[in-house]
């Protein structure tokens, strides 16, 4: 496949990172000290130039182009990025990169409008992100599949869980919810029965949602279910009202903090669910009179990597029970979470992998990396053809490499719990954690 990519900032070389192997990949950058980086770093082509100009793209060959991926920092330009290649080449399949939401409500009313064939929101994603993992206690991060009915969550297991020293075969006793891989070290191990959890460890487990759910309660118990959790926005950022609303559908009444007057005004009239205060979030008295210390969860949306930190570390402090963070630059998301944050979400990082699980997607319905594309959690569905079909789960793995964990199935639009002598069915949807070292294997058979 000849892809073309505009825009070489971290979500554009990401991006050519993953798909460099198995497709001719041109990058198209207009800073040339940036694209002679790629070009020695990266199996792929650099031109240097403007990606919104007919030229450009024609020197990136784009009249041959399958996909067209529009990444810059720019929504504009994404936008007239896309509408000329799709001009210039009608077949090429063009994805942007925007972050306000204004457009994309534009490009549902028309899909494809634009000459941009899937649009996608830098900071709609972000929030999402942000409340999948505050619907879960001790999460890092979840991802649902199979049409909301499989979720596969990452939990950090700390001293005080009661699953800490024990065996998976002991730690293995909720209902639908199967222990994919623990993440020690920056390692991915697929745990057999008698591997040991540790405190500090990251458990992978796929499961139903009330499974999953159930699992998060047991490991991190002083924390609060979802429907009661207490939960402080930090910033009227577009991040922060989506955070705020997707919380609302969910039936939560969070509080927001927002320091400008006229922004904090549009807010309190857009979400009647929240309650929005005005104030500087770094005032400790204004914190402590408002008992923020006292919420389960602080999320800060920030527009810089250093406030949002601070906020934090200020929230930790107060005794709030759990922080997350968005973090612009991908490569602190590990520093933050070391110095005492527990989760940072990076808005690049996470529309790079959308991005990423769409042009990789192949025969898989649904794909969710992990521990930085160390491994996958794909969904398939069953045909005919499948190495799986018509036999039981323990037959079925015997068949596939080491390093495969069938997590979940999915039958008829129900949950299947996979055990041993389950049988898997043509039609039916599997959804399965792969090392990518055996990913190309794994997925042939499956």
């Amino acid at each position: 496949m000849h892809v073309v990519i505009i825009g070489a900032g971290q979500v554009g070389e990401s991006i050519a990172a993953d798909l460099q192997h198995d497709h001719d990949v041109v990058v198209v950058e207009s800073r040339d000290e940036r694209a002679d980086e790629l070009t020695y770093s990266l199996d792929v082509l650099t031109i240097t130039g403007d990606g919104t100009e007919v030229e450009t793209l024609e020197e990136a060959d784009v009249g041959e182009a399958d996909m067209v991926l529009a990444t810059t920092d720019d929504d504009e330009t994404n936008i007239v990025a896309c509408s000329t290649a799709k001009a210039l080449c009608e077949k090429a399949f063009t994805i942007a990169r925007i972050k306000h939401t204004k457009y994309l409500r534009t490009w549902k009313h028309d899909e494809g409008a634009f000459g941009i064939d899937l649009m996608v929101c830098t900071n709609l994603l972000t929030a999402e992100s942000i409340v999948r993992v505050v619907g879960l206690p001790a999460a890092r991060d979840a991802d649902v599949f199979a049409g909301g009915r499989v979720q596969m969550a990452e939990f950090q297991i700390d001293e005080e869980s009661p699953i800490v020293d024990q065996t998976v075969e002991e730690a293995d006793r909720f209902d639908s919810l199967t222990f994919a891989a623990i993440l020690r070290n920056g390692d991915v191990e697929v745990p057999r029965g008698d591997a040991c959890i540790l405190a500090g460890d990251r458990v992978v487990v796929i499961g139903s949602p009330r499974s999953v759910q159930t699992f998060a309660r047991e490991i991190a118990p002083k924390e609060s279910p979802e429907k009661s959790a207490e939960v402080v926005v930090i910033g009227g950022s577009e991040i922060g009202y989506h955070v705020c609303r997707l919380l609302e559908e969910r039936g939560l009444s969070p509080r927001l903090v927002e320091q400008d007057h006229d922004r904090a005004r549009t807010l309190a009239e857009e979400l009647p669910g929240t309650v929005v205060m005005e104030s500087d979030a770094t005032d400790m008295g204004f914190l402590e009179r408002e008992h923020v210390g006292d919420a389960d969860i602080l999320v800060s949306t920030l527009d810089s990597d250093e406030k949002n930190l601070l906020e934090c570390l200020l929230a930790s402090r107060l005794g709030v029970e759990r922080t997350v963070a968005v973090v612009d630059r991908g490569s602190y998301v590990d520093l933050f979470e070391t110095v005492g944050v527990d989760v940072g979400i990076s808005p690049r990082e996470v529309v790079a992998e959308e991005i990423t699980r769409f042009t990789q997607s192949g025969s898989a319905e649904n794909i969710a990396f992990i521990e930085s594309d160390k491994a996958e959690v794909i969904e398939v569905e069953i045909d005919d053809s499948s190495a799986l079909a018509g036999k039981a789960i323990r037959d079925a793995v015997a068949d596939l490499p080491d390093g495969v964990v069938i997590g979940a199935i999915t039958r008829d639009r129900e949950f299947v719990v996979p055990r041993g002598d389950t049988e898997i069915h043509p039609g039916d949807h599997v959804v399965a954690f792969i090392e990518t070292s055996v990913l190309e294997e794994a997925t042939e058979k499956l």
